[in-house]
């Protein structure tokens, strides 16, 4: 019997769901990221699942997003081939409507992150729009549906090899990890693809992202293919790094691994990593044709009610009067909490400022011993000053580094995850200081703003330059001003606790 498919029950249900997941995590991951929380011993990386699970049970109250990058969608049709569409619309073009209600939704508006010509004017499109869209026709008379939304940090540190067939895929993958770095934002999930061709090694890594946590009860079962034999190997072996929570070194790097295969060509290996970060965003539902399929909110009881305190030895640091001189002083992993007024800018504002330099130009604001804030904020709603506004990635910055420290006297940065040797380097060279706030606690994060203006570049939107008054935010000392880096010596640290206590 064939089943009709009303457009606008497909609107409602993509835009219903994206609206759920930029505030609900799985409960699956939550169980697990409290796991992960109970058992660490890294004082640091337990510190960050903390702020992780306060932030993820924050946005579930408050149904605000869990990070600022909410993410570019990815939907997977599976359409019933007794079904047909009652639209008048192409069917990308009815997903995208949804996802364009989602991200402009006026009770949660979420930040709009795609950009059209990607290597030209890098225009945004306003509405997050379009989707990646997988289509599969198969049996049936439904229309199954799984739609994520995947940030850009975590989206940014997938690989892809042409392994031979003899080749190794567990080295290759252990290889890979630590250079993925921290900007993933683990603990996470990774997705691994083997097979096929190319591109359908990286779908079927994507894909995989969208299974739940279950890597305890295959532990407790035990391997029945060569696919769940990799997972529980990489498990093991991944965590073992000792990579730990952002990066700063502990017992969990992985929550769980996927793997999903493919047959292939007799000349090839294709093997595909894409990680989920912090921000775990999918749902699934299913269209009969009875109407739209919304979402079921969870209980809060599923959320643990835990509390994140600030050590005894915290440094409490004013923005305001901060010199070069006090950062000299500052530890790598040591807690800080800001108050006072700091700049943001990230890529495009970073590009903007280094051109303007070059030509000559004086600069939108003076940056001499200022603290600038790598971040794209949610616009604000209700009474908010500012929507969430949890760290980007700071090795994008890297290269830019040198000249806004040489250039501006600029005496700290604060971002996500590790920076790469040149950003050390430069920091070293001006005894500069980088600060790393969590990924993954946006909402957290914006309370600690009590204030927001844009000072430059407005018509950047999200990238443009804000100046943020702030109270108590607290981050960690990642990079000193010799160029001692946390992300460098902690999963060092880690790695050889692990393996001298297996040793035992």
């Amino acid at each position: 019997m064939t089943t009709v498919i009303r457009q606008d029950d497909l609107i409602e249900s993509v835009a219903d769901a994206l609206q759920f997941i930029s505030y609900y995590h799985p409960k699956d991951f939550i169980q697990a990221v409290y796991e992960a929380y109970q058992r660490e011993e890294s004082q640091a990386a337990k510190d960050a699942m903390a702020q992780i699970l306060i932030n993820s049970r924050m946005c579930a109250q408050g149904h605000r997003p869990i990070c600022q990058d909410t993410g570019i969608v990815t939907v997977f049709v599976n359409i019933g081939m007794d079904v047909k569409f009652e639209c008048d619309m192409a069917l990308d073009d009815v997903i995208n409507e949804g996802v364009r209600r989602a991200y402009t939704h006026p009770d949660n508006v979420l930040r709009a992150s795609v950009l059209a010509d990607p290597d030209g004017k890098r225009q945004n499109t306003k509405d997050n729009t379009p989707a990646i869209i997988h289509y599969k026709m198969v049996p049936g008379n439904t229309v199954e549906i799984h739609v994520a939304a995947k940030g850009g940090g975590s989206e940014a540190k997938s690989k892809f090899a042409m392994l031979n067939p003899s080749d190794s895929v567990v080295e290759w993958v252990l290889k890979m990890i630590p250079q993925m770095g921290a900007g993933w934002c683990p603990p996470g999930m990774l997705g691994i693809g083997i097979g096929g061709t190319a591109e359908k090694a990286m779908e079927l890594a994507k894909e995989a992202l969208l299974d739940p946590i279950d890597i305890h009860d295959l532990q407790a079962r035990g391997a029945s293919s060569r696919a769940e034999e990799l997972r529980l190997e990489l498990f093991e072996k991944v965590n073992d790094l000792g990579i730990g929570a952002q990066g700063l070194g502990g017992l969990t790097t992985v929550l769980d691994v996927k793997v999903k295969d493919y047959p292939t060509h007799a000349a090839n290996k294709p093997v595909a990593i894409i990680p989920n970060c912090a921000a775990t965003r999918h749902a699934h539902f299913v269209l009969d044709g009875t109407g739209p399929s919304l979402q079921t909110p969870p209980s809060l009881d599923d959320w643990p009610e835990i509390t994140w305190e600030v050590g005894e030895n915290v440094r409490r640091v004013n923005l305001d009067t901060v010199t070069p001189e006090d950062v000299k002083d500052w530890q790598p992993g040591e807690t800080v909490l800001l108050s006072g007024k700091m700049l943001t800018g990230r890529d495009a504002a970073h590009k903007k400022m280094v051109d303007m330099i070059e030509r000559g130009e004086e600069l939108p604001v003076d940056l001499k011993g200022r603290f600038i804030y790598y971040v794209g904020p949610v616009d604000p709603v209700r009474e908010e000053v500012v929507g969430p506004a949890g760290p980007t990635t700071a090795t994008r910055m890297d290269k830019f580094t040198d000249t806004m420290l040489e250039k501006t006297g600029l005496t700290g940065m604060i971002g996500k995850a590790e920076r790469g040797q040149v950003a050390i380097d430069a920091i070293r060279k001006h005894g500069a200081v980088y600060l790393m706030a969590v990924g993954g606690a946006a909402y957290l994060v914006s309370k600690a703003i009590k204030g927001a203006k844009v000072v430059a570049f407005e018509e950047l939107g999200m990238e443009a330059i804000y100046e943020f008054e702030v109270e108590d935010m607290p981050v960690t000392v990642a990079v000193d001003s010799r160029g001692s880096s946390v992300h460098q010596t902690g999963p060092v640290e880690w790695h050889d606790k692990i393996i001298a206590a297996k040793a035992v």
